[in-house]
């Protein structure tokens, strides 16, 4: 028996392995990589972000759901705030994006990170957090992946003087090879590993982070702050073929999309199709595309998320649109987003599927403490009915999408994504590939995938011809990329294997894996 973990750096995987190896189970082991992929991938997360987990204790045969998203402050929006559009070029298409001190929603990736350890760790927190303060100290190379990604979000991670001083020094933004540091952060990891979660939301860091938000008509209040509360729950679970899928429930419209999605693709032929095939492609790009339909019935909220998830994936729900064959009007797609993926597993089938995301930063850092602060605010995806429209204490919605599969009570395998609107597109094309088709692991990682949106088949680069063809004679508009790409999302995944586990890492995303 043994443990595996994959991620998105390979220090965040090295810190994960080292929790491991230590004794620390998977929990632990995601907890420690998540601190130290605040360090290793700052273009990707942040402390000052927030993140979504599911965890599968199979001892116990218990399964939990950590909602520890952003949430709406309570601030009101003035016309001298903060709040500026930053138009970002990802090549075939742009996107903007708005930035500055009122796009901050209130992070809430140091508490969900620091409950999981209470509830479900073994390691005291200042192990954990052990290589993100070495890290922090020392510096982290930049990889191929982060110097590709800070060159696309250059204009968000050179927005103000502090910022560009870490990220693009003498005014040359970081390449691969380079070191990163942030040695402010290393202090603050190092009083949350002493006093927890409240060194983030009372202490020094929280002093300077409202002292911005005041100074620059930031929208977050000291109560925010406080009050702010990670939530454990159950998570949702569907029946597909003979396997049980854990999702994230409320707020991640991601997790009940995908589950109505699998509910949708066991009405279709798929296991009668090979493997990439035209039949095979036409099958997840109906189900993508009705699925997106139905993201319009989705009415949920804190207090009626349970029952609008059962309401939405019940038969009569998912029976009204299997027929449904109108395409919405083509619109163009949308860019790349800030979001990493791990997923762990230990020596005793405990399994971690853990995302987080600091949306594109917000165009700043706090130099007392390092922090760079998430613009969730500003992610117009987010807020179709308007900027600073929602309630106080909201969470806002996502579509971050962590999976883990079961069988028989064990786990199979976990996945989850980056990749903003395409994570579940990524995690359904995963989730499916091993299932419907047996295919192993990192294959069906590194698989060229579709992505159905506006109207439009996004169709990665190396998909067979004959899979194409069959997509243009069912009649779909197409937009074919010539190679893998970041955008198509970033699925890091474990699973076992003959009672041994195994990772894959997603290569569009810089996908590292360790197995211990």
């Amino acid at each position: 028996m043994n443990g595996a973990i994959a991620a998105s750096h390979p220090q965040t995987v090295a810190a994960g392995k080292e929790i491991l190896q230590a004794g620390g189970n998977a929990v632990d082991a995601a907890v420690a990589a998540a601190f130290a992929s605040f360090v290793a991938e700052p273009v990707l997360t942040s402390i000052g972000g927030s993140g979504v987990a599911v965890v599968y204790d199979p001892q116990r045969s218990t399964a939990a759901y950590y909602d520890f998203f952003s949430a709406m402050p309570s601030g009101k929006m003035t016309p001298e705030a903060d709040f500026q559009k930053i138009t970002v070029d990802f090549g075939a298409t742009t996107q903007d994006f708005y930035i500055g001190r009122a796009s901050v929603a209130v992070p809430g990736a140091v508490a969900g990170l620091c409950l999981l350890a209470e509830r479900q760790g073994t390691l005291p927190l200042d192990a954990l957090l052990a290589p993100a303060v070495r890290l922090a100290h020392e510096g982290s190379p930049f990889t191929p992946f982060m110097a590709e990604t800070l060159r696309l979000l250059a204009p968000i991670f050179t927005h103000t003087p502090e910022i560009a001083a870490y990220f693009a020094p003498q005014g040359r933004l970081l390449a691969a090879g380079d070191t990163f540091r942030l040695p402010p952060l290393a202090a603050l990891l190092e009083e949350i590993a002493a006093q927890g979660r409240d060194a983030f939301y009372r202490g020094r860091a929280a002093e300077a982070f409202l002292a911005d938000q005041q100074a620059h008509g930031g929208l977050v209040q000291p109560h925010d702050l406080t009050d702010y509360a990670a939530r454990p729950a159950e998570p949702l679970r569907v029946r597909y073929r003979d396997v049980e899928v854990l999702l994230p429930g409320y707020p991640s419209s991601g997790g009940v999309l995908v589950a109505f999605a699998l509910r949708l693709l066991e009405r279709t032929p798929l296991r009668q199709a090979d493997f990439l095939s035209p039949e095979h492609l036409a099958a997840l790009v109906e189900v993508m595309r009705l699925s997106n339909l139905a993201r319009a019935d989705l009415q949920w909220d804190e207090a009626t998320a349970a029952q609008a998830a059962r309401a939405f994936l019940a038969d009569e729900h998912v029976a009204a649109y299997a027929d449904r064959l109108g395409a919405p009007p083509p619109r163009p797609a949308r860019g790349v987003g800030n979001t990493t993926h791990i997923s762990v597993t230990d020596a005793h089938g405990m399994t971690v599927s853990l995302t987080t995301t600091a949306g594109e930063a917000a165009g700043y850092l706090i130099p007392e403490t390092g922090v760079i602060p998430n613009n969730m605010l500003g992610e117009i995806n987010l807020h179709p009915n308007g900027f600073h429209r929602l309630p106080a204490g909201r969470r806002l919605p996502t579509m971050m999408t962590p999976a883990i599969v079961l069988r028989d009570g064990r786990p199979v395998f976990a996945v989850g994504s980056g990749g903003s609107t395409r994570i579940r597109s990524a995690v359904l094309q995963v989730l499916s590939h091993i299932i419907d088709f047996g295919v192993a692991p990192q294959q069906a990682v590194e698989a060229p995938r579709v992505h159905y949106e506006d109207g439009v088949v996004q169709v990665e680069g190396g998909m067979p011809e004959a899979a194409i063809a069959g997509l243009r004679q069912r009649g779909y508009r197409l937009n074919l990329w010539q190679a893998r790409s970041m955008y198509f999302g970033g699925a890091n995944a474990v699973a076992w294997q003959a009672s041994r586990a195994e990772a894959a890492g997603d290569p569009r995303r810089g996908g590292v894996t360790a197995v211990v």
